[in-house]
């Protein structure tokens, strides 16, 4: 039973790999001073870097957890959350008013998938 785990520091692995399961840390966007549209692209071009390193992609997301600094931002979320999704493979997902570690920020991810056989 091995785990990989790739990009490690001190606090966290960018991606953990066990048993076919792809496990990546929050992700946020590239420049936290954009509105919210901006900041769930980049974020969500994030996911797929880090889906793709790992051997997976959107079309195999199991779960995602999103973190929303204001639900405000709900729908302008979503319609780039809906966009990105490949028609047929939404995920079990949860999305929650929370603080986020850095004010700036307006959405963060947490995603698993399964790895491309």
């Amino acid at each position: 039973m091995s785990i990989t785990r790739l990009d490690v520091g001190t606090r966290m692995s960018s991606i953990v790999i066990h048993q076919g399961t792809v496990y990546l840390c929050g992700q946020v966007a590239k420049d936290k001073y954009q509105d919210i549209t901006k900041q769930t692209v980049t974020m969500l071009e994030e996911v797929d870097t880090l889906l793709a390193e790992a051997g997976s992609s959107r079309e195999r997301v199991l779960s995602a957890t999103i973190y929303l600094k204001d639900m405000g931002d709900y729908d302008a979320m979503n319609a780039v959350w809906d966009a990105w999704v490949p028609k047929g493979h939404a995920p079990a997902r949860a999305c929650v008013q929370a603080a986020i570690a850095e004010p700036e920020y307006l959405v963060e991810v947490s995603v698993i998938a399964a790895v491309a056989v």
